[in-house]
C-alpha cells in the first residue's frame, strides 16, 4: 500500500478498497485497517493526508458506532479511529510537520513563524494529539491479561502491533513538547504555564509507564528499542536544564519482520467448527449411538416380536444406507468443494498474473515513455552545450582575429619604434658630426689667432728686416684677411647652423621623450594585451577542455541511453509479443470451445433465428475490418498492440457466438441449408483457429491473415439472408384491416364449429343408444367446452390486442400502427388463421367419430393442434403487452381454460375408445402346440410389418414436418430455397 501511494501518488485506490470492506460489521478488520492507515499517514506519500481528509466525517461516525460496543475491539477501534481523526486535523493545521512527525530544529522554530502566540497554540495542539496516543497506549493494555504472555499469541500480537506506530509518533511529540515549553518559558512568566507544566507532567509519568511496560513485552523487543525516559522531568524553570535534555530515539532493526504478519486461522477453525457441526447434526437428531433399542414397540397391540425385530433391523439398514449415503455426500461436497476452491484459487492466481503483467507493461511502458523524455531533455541539453561551445568557437575565432590584429598593431609600433630610433641615432649622429666641424673650426680659428699673432710678431720683428717682403706679407695678410672673413663667415654660418642643430636636436629631443612615453605606453598597452590575450587563451584553453569532456560525457551518456533504449524496446517488444501470443492463444481456445459445443449433443435442442444469426455475421465482419487495421498498424509500429488486443478478443468472442448462433439455426432450418451452414460453421472455425495460430508464431505474425475468415462469415451471412422470413405479400396500409378479418373470421369459424358440435350432439341423441350415445355425449360435450374456451380466449385476445394499439399508437391510428409493428401484426395473422382451421378441422373429426368413419387418434391429434394454435395466438397477443394489464391476466386464465378443456377433450376420447373396442380374451384351450406356434409366427409376422410401417410413417412425418415448415416459412414470408 505504501508503496502504491507513492506510485500513483495518492491514496485514490487505497479508499476505493477501503470503501467496499465491511469495516462497521467486522471490529477485528476495521483494527486492522485503523493500523494500515496510520502506517499510510506517516510512511506513504505526501498526498494521502489531502485524499483523506474527505473521508473524516465517516472515520468520526465509524467511531461513535464502535464506542458502543463495550466489549472486544469495539473501545479499541473507536479510541484508534479518534486518535486518526486528530492526526489528520494536527497535520492539516501545521502542514510543515510531515506523516511521520521527523523534523530539525529550525523547522520547529520556523513552524512557530516567530510568534509566541503560535508557539502556545502548537502547544496544546501537541498536548492534544499527544494525549490521544496515550488514550490507546491505555486502552490496549488494560484489554490484555498481562499475566500470561499475551504478546507470543495471535491474538495479542493482534492488538499490540499498532503500539509500534504510536510509540514513534510518542517519541516526537515528546521531544517537541520539552523544546517549545522550554521556548515558551523564556518568553513567557511562569505562572502564565502553570497549566502547561501540570499537563506535561501528567502526560509525562502516563508515558514513562507505558515506555517501561512495553519494553518489557517479548513481542516489541525483536522489532523495535523502545527508549526509556529519564528519572524526573525536566526542570523548564531553568533555562540551561535544555542542555541536559535528551531527545529519545526509537531504533527499529533492519532484520524486523513485520508485525502484522499473523496467523489466518478464522477461516480454517470456521470450516472446522462447520464441518464438525454438520458432522454431529445426524448425532444431535437421531442419538449418538444404537447400541441401545430407540425404538420400542413392545406397548403395541397387534404385533409379534417378530415383526418388532424385523422392523427393527429394516431401520437399521435404512440407517446405516443413509448415513453411508450421508457420509458418500459429505465426502463428494468436500471434494467439490476442494476442486472449486483450488479453481478459484488457480483463475484469481491467473487473474493476478495477467493484472500483474499488465501492470508491470503500463509500468514498464511509463518508464520507457519517461527514460524517452529525459532522453529528448539530455538531447535538447546537448544541442545546448553544442551550441554553447559554438558560441565558444566563435568568441575564440574573435578573439584570436583580435589578437591578429593587436599582433599587427604590435608589429607596427615597434616597426614605428624601430624607425625613429634610426632617425634618433642619425640626428645624433649629424649632431656629434656638427659638433666636431664646430671644434675643428673653434681650433682653426685658435691656429689661425696663434698664426695671426705669430706672423704679427714675426712682422714686427722682421719688419725691418723683411721689408722686401712686406709687400708680399701684406697680400698674404689680405688674403689672410679674405680667408679670415670667409673663415669667420663660414664660422658664423657654423654658428648659426650649430643653433639651428642645436634647435633641432631640441625638438628631436622632445620628440624622443614623446616617442618614448609612447613607445612605453604602447608597451604597457602590448603587456596588458599580451596579458589578456595569454588569459584568454587560458580561458578558451580550458573552455575546450570542459566543453570536450562534456561533450564525451553527454555522447557517452546517449550512447548508454541509447543501448538502454535498445534494450528496453527490445524488452517491450518481447512483452508485446507475449501479450500478443497469450491474447491469441485464449482467443484459440475460445473458437475451439465452440467447436467443440457445436459437436455436444447438449447443444442439438437449442435453436435460434436468422436474424439473430446475421446480427451476429455483421458484427463479427465489422470486428474483422477493425482487426486487420490494428494488424497493419502492429506491423508498422510494434507500440500498436494496445489497439491490436482488444480487437483480437472481441473477434474471438464474436466468431464463437457466430458458430453457435449458425448450429442453432442449423437446428430448426431445411435440411440442405442446415448442412451448408453447419459446414460453413465449422469452416470458419479452423480458419479462425488457423489465424490465432499464426499470431502465436512470431515468424508468421507479419502474414497471418483473416480473409478467409471474413470469407466464411461472409458465405454464413448469405445463408442466414436465404433463410431470413420475408413478411407476407400483403401492402403495409392493409395489415391492420386483414388482422380485423382474420379475427372476425377466427370467431365466425368458432361459432360455427359451435353450432356443428350442437347439431351432431342432437343427432347423436335421436339415433344412438347405449353405449355409443353414452360416448358420443362426453366427446361432443368436451369438444362444445373446448369451442367455448376458445371463443373465451379470442374475445380476451381481441381486447389485448386493442389495449396494446390504443397505448402504443399514440397519435397514429391503428391502421399505422399495425404497419409500423408488421412483424407482430404478421405473427397475429398467422395465429388467427391456425385458429379457425383447427376449429374446423376438430369439427370435422368429431362428426367422423360419432358417424362410426373416424378413429378416436384423429380427434385427440386435432383437439391438441388446435390448443398449440391458440397457445400460437396467445403468444402472439401478449408479445407487446404491460405484463401489469388486466386483459393480459384475462387472457391468460382463458389460455388455461383451453387447455384444461383439450385436456378433458383427450381424456374422454381414451374413455370412450376404451368402452367401444373389444376386448376379447383368445381361447387356448382348443389349440394345439402346433397351431398356437403358427399364430405366434402369423403375431411376429405382424409385428415386423407394424414397426417396418411405424418407421416408414415417421419418416413420412418428418417428411411433412420438414415441408410444412418450407410452407409456413413461405407464409410468414421467409425466402424459399433455390
Amino acid at each position: 500500500c505504501i508503496l502504491g501511494t507513492h506510485h500513483e501518488k495518492g491514496a485514490q485506490t487505497f479508499w476505493s478498497v477501503v470503501n467496499r470492506l465491511p469495516l462497521s460489521g467486522n471490529a477485528v478488520l476495521c483494527w486492522k485497517f485503523c493500523h494500515v492507515f496510520h502506517k499510510l499517514l506517516r510512511d506513504g506519500h505526501s498526498n494521502v493526508l489531502k485524499d483523506s481528509v474527505r473521508y473524516k466525517n465517516e472515520l468520526s461516525d465509524m467511531s461513535r458506532m464502535w464506542g458502543h460496543l463495550s466489549e472486544g475491539y469495539g473501545q479499541l477501534c473507536s479510541i484508534y479511529l479518534k486518535l486518526l481523526r486528530t492526526k489528520m486535523e494536527f497535520h492539516t493545521k501545521n502542514p510543515r510537520f510531515p506523516g511521520n512527525l521527523q523534523v530539525s530544529n529550525r523547522q520547529l522554530d520556523e513552524a512557530g513563524e516567530n510568534d509566541v502566540n503560535n508557539f502556545f497554540q502548537l502547544t496544546v495542539e501537541m498536548f492534544d494529539y499527544l494525549e490521544c496516543e496515550l488514550n490507546l497506549f491505555q486502552t490496549v493494555f488494560s484489554s490484555l491479561d498481562m499475566s500470561r504472555s499475551v504478546s507470543v499469541t495471535a491474538a495479542g500480537q493482534c492488538r499490540l502491533a499498532p503500539l509500534i506506530q504510536v510509540i514513534l509518533d510518542c517519541s516526537h511529540l515528546y521531544d517537541y513538547t520539552v523544546k517549545l515549553l522550554f521556548k515558551l518559558h523564556s518568553c513567557l512568566p511562569a505562572d502564565t504555564l502553570q497549566g502547561h507544566r501540570d499537563r506535561f507532567l501528567e502526560q509525562f509519568r502516563k508515558l514513562k509507564d507505558l515506555f517501561y511496560r512495553s519494553s518489557n513485552l517479548q513481542y516489541f523487543k525483536r522489532l523495535i528499542q523502545i527508549p526509556q525516559l529519564p528519572e524526573n522531568p525536566p526542570n523548564f524553570l531553568r533555562a540551561s536544564a535544555l542542555s541536559e535534555h535528551i531527545s529519545p530515539v526509537v531504533v527499529i532493526p533492519a532484520e524486523a519482520s513485520s508485525p502484522d504478519s499473523e496467523p489466518i486461522t478464522d477461516l480454517v477453525e470456521m470450516d472446522t467448527a462447520s464441518q464438525s457441526l454438520f458432522d454431529n447434526k445426524f448425532d444431535d437428531i437421531f442419538g449418538s449411538s444404537f447400541s441401545c433399542d430407540p425404538f420400542n414397540f413392545n406397548s403395541q397391540n397387534g404385533m409379534s416380536k417378530d415383526d418388532k425385530d424385523r422392523l427393527i433391523e429394516q431401520l437399521y439398514g435404512e440407517i446405516t444406507a443413509l448415513k453411508e449415503e450421508l457420509e458418500n455426500f459429505k465426502a463428494e461436497s468436500t471434494r467439490g468443494a476442494v476442486q472449486l476452491r483450488g479453481r478459484a484459487s488457480e483463475l484469481e492466481a491467473e487473474l493476478a498474473e495477467q493484472q500483474h503483467l499488465k501492470q508491470q507493461a503500463q509500468d514498464e511502458s511509463e518508464f520507457l515513455r519517461t527514460e524517452l523524455e529525459e532522453l529528448k531533455k539530455q538531447q535538447e541539453d546537448t544541442e545546448k552545450a553544442q551550441r554553447s561551445l559554438t558560441e565558444i568557437e566563435r568568441r575564440a575565432h574573435a578573439n584570436e582575429q583580435r589578437y591578429s590584429k593587436l599582433k599587427e598593431k604590435y608589429s607596427e609600433l615597434v616597426q614605428n619604434h624601430a624607425d625613429l630610433l634610426r632617425k634618433n641615432a642619425e640626428v645624433t649622429k649629424q649632431i656629434t658630426v656638427a659638433r666636431q666641424a664646430q671644434g675643428d673650426v673653434e681650433r682653426e680659428k685658435k691656429e689661425l689667432e696663434d698664426s695671426f699673432q705669430r706672423v704679427s710678431e714675426q712682422a714686427q720683428r722682421k719688419s725691418q728686416e723683411q721689408a722686401e717682403v712686406l709687400e708680399t706679407l701684406k697680400r698674404e695678410l689680405a688674403a689672410s684677411r679674405q680667408e679670415l672673413q670667409v673663415l669667420q663667415g663660414t664660422l658664423e654660418s657654423s654658428t648659426q647652423a650649430g643653433a639651428e642643430q642645436n634647435t633641432r636636436i631640441a625638438s628631436l629631443e622632445q620628440e624622443k621623450s614623446k616617442l618614448s612615453r609612447a613607445a612605453e605606453q604602447h608597451r604597457e598597452e602590448m603587456a596588458a594585451l599580451q596579458a589578456e590575450l595569454q588569459q584568454l587563451q587560458d580561458t578558451l584553453s580550458c573552455e575546450q577542455e570542459i566543453s570536450r569532456t562534456e561533450l564525451e560525457m553527454l555522447q557517452t551518456q546517449l550512447r548508454d541511453k541509447e543501448s538502454a533504449e535498445q534494450v528496453l524496446q527490445q524488452r517491450l517488444a518481447k512483452e508485446q509479443l507475449s501479450l500478443l501470443r497469450g491474447t491469441a492463444h485464449e482467443a484459440e481456445h475460445i473458437v475451439q470451445d465452440a467447436l467443440a459445443r457445436m459437436e455436444d449433443p447438449a447443444h442439438v435442442s437449442c435453436t435460434s433465428s436468422a436474424d439473430c444469426l446475421l446480427f451476429r455475421t455483421r458484427a463479427a465482419s465489422e470486428c474483422a475490418e477493425q482487426l486487420q487495421d490494428a494488424h497493419s498498424k502492429y506491423l508498422l509500429d510494434g507500440a500498436a498492440v494496445g489497439s491490436l488486443l482488444p480487437c483480437l478478443a472481441l473477434f474471438a468472442h464474436l466468431v464463437s457466438d457466430t458458430l453457435l448462433q449458425g448450429s442453432a439455426t442449423s437446428h430448426v432450418a431445411p435440411v440442405e441449408p442446415a448442412d451448408r451452414l453447419l459446414e460453413l460453421c465449422k469452416q470458419c472455425g479452423s480458419e479462425a483457429v488457423s489465424y490465432f495460430g499464426a499470431l502465436q508464431d512470431p515468424g508468421m505474425v507479419t502474414s497471418a491473415d483473416c480473409s478467409l475468415v471474413t470469407s466464411c462469415l461472409g458465405q454464413i451471412s448469405a445463408i442466414g439472408e436465404e433463410l431470413r422470413p420475408r413478411g407476407l405479400d400483403v401492402k403495409q396500409e392493409e395489415l391492420g384491416d386483414l388482422v380485423d378479418k382474420e379475427m372476425a373470421a377466427t370467431a365466425a369459424a368458432i361459432e360455427t364449429a359451435s353450432a356443428r358440435i350442437e347439431e351432431m350432439l342432437s343427432k347423436a341423441r335421436a339415433g344412438d343408444t347405449g353405449v355409443k350415445l353414452e360416448v358420443n355425449e362426453r366427446i361432443l360435450g368436451s369438444c362444445t367446452s373446448l369451442m367455448q374456451a376458445i371463443h373465451v380466449l379470442v374475445l380476451a385476445s381481441k381486447d389485448l390486442q386493442r389495449e396494446i394499439v390504443e397505448s402504443g399508437r399514440g397519435a397514429a391510428s391503428p391502421k399505422e400502427f399495425y404497419a409500423k409493428n408488421s412483424r407482430w401484426t404478421e405473427g397475429l395473422i398467422s395465429a388467427s388463421k391456425a385458429v379457425g382451421w383447427g376449429a374446423t378441422v376438430m369439427v370435422d373429426a368429431a362428426d367422423l367419430v360419432v358417424q362410426g368413419k373416424g378413429t378416436f387418434e384423429e380427434l385427440m391429434v386435432c383437439s391438441r393442434e388446435i390448443a398449440a394454435s391458440t397457445a400460437q395466438l396467445v403468444a402472439a397477443s401478449k408479445v407487446k403487452a404491460d405484463k401489469d394489464s388486466t386483459n393480459l391476466c384475462k387472457l391468460q386464465q382463458a389460455s388455461r381454460g383451453v387447455n384444461q378443456a383439450t385436456a378433458n377433450v383427450v381424456a374422454s376420447t381414451k374413455a370412450g375408445k376404451s368402452q367401444v373396442e373389444d376386448k376379447d380374451s383368445m381361447d387356448f384351450s382348443s389349440m394345439t402346440l402346433t397351431q398356437i406356434k403358427r399364430q405366434e409366427m402369423d403375431s411376429q409376422v405382424r409385428v415386423l410389418d407394424l414397426e417396418n410401417q411405424l418407421q416408414k410413417e415417421r419418416q413420412k412425418l418428418g417428411e411433412l414436418r420438414k415441408k410444412h415448415y418450407e410452407l409456413a416459412g413461405v407464409a410468414e414470408g421467409w425466402e424459399e430455397d433455390g
